[in-house]
């Protein structure tokens, strides 16, 4: 049986964020939302409480420290305990040669992909030490695992964000606090979408090649749905998950498959 739990989920007004809120919620989790953007907070906590849930909405900057501790605090204040904590909030950065990267552009990416889950295992941390248990999930990507041409920032924030996720495991295993990272794939909706017309200004193509040659890398030859991200992270914070820690999961649709 699972045991009754909040989730904070960084990130979780749109797009993978929200698809992760609702699946938790669906599964009997309470959830804090920690995000910018109101109105969409707003959209993604009406969907917990349409299951039934408590749901918390808290404006946050991922790159302040005082930020995050202020949402950790009020939701320990609100619902007792934080048993998973999901690293969800990213961004692209830029696409680009190394060499037209600004420094903005760089420490930007760097901030919100990596410092930002970085903040909110190290405000966690303390309380589910002293509840002994934890499950700590971070969005990385299957970038993390190899080469992105014109995307250094985002290539070596997901690279580190593995590196973070397995060193973190070991760190706290004895604590009963589980410490895994998702890989997606390309995840179909408006920020691949993005990158993908970015790509294509870029390099002189069309959208709909770009989107092609992205479909044509998996053997299922289709993107990643964003429900599918949802689950895993879901399984991963259920009891069926409890010997996984220091993992990297791939969801990729067969686009990587180590």
């Amino acid at each position: 049986m699972e045991r009754d739990s909040t989730a904070l989920v960084t990130g979780g007004g749109r797009g993978i964020g929200q698809a992760i809120c609702a699946e938790l919620a669906s599964r009997g989790h309470d959830v804090v939302i920690a995000d910018l953007d109101e109105d969409e907070m707003a959209e993604t906590a009406a969907l917990v409480e349409s299951e039934g849930q408590r749901v918390l909405t808290h404006q946050t900057n991922l790159k302040h420290l005082d930020s995050v501790e202020a949402v950790v605090e009020t939701a320990l204040s609100e619902f007792g305990s934080i048993e998973h904590l999901v690293n969800n909030a990213g961004i692209a950065g830029p696409t680009s040669a190394c060499e037209g990267i600004s420094s903005e552009e760089w420490d930007e990416t760097v901030a919100v992909n990596l410092r930002g889950p970085f903040y909110t295992c190290r405000t966690v941390l303390p309380s589910m030490k002293e509840q002994g248990y934890g499950r700590i999930v971070n969005i990385a990507s299957v970038t993390g695992k190899r080469p992105l041409t014109k995307r250094t920032p985002y290539a070596t924030t997901k690279m580190g964000l593995i590196g973070f996720t397995r060193t973190l495991a070991a760190e706290v295993g004895e604590h009963d606090i589980n410490v895994n990272a998702v890989c997606p794939g390309s995840v179909d909706g408006p920020r691949i979408r993005r990158v993908f017309e970015e790509k294509a200004e870029t390099t002189g193509r069309s959208y709909e090649e770009v989107r092609r040659d992205a479909e044509s890398e998996s053997p299922r030859q289709e993107l990643v749905q964003r429900e599918d991200i949802a689950n895993t992270v879901a399984f991963l914070c259920s009891s069926d998950a409890d010997r996984m820690t220091g993992q990297d999961v791939n969801v990729s649709a067969g686009k990587v498959m180590y």
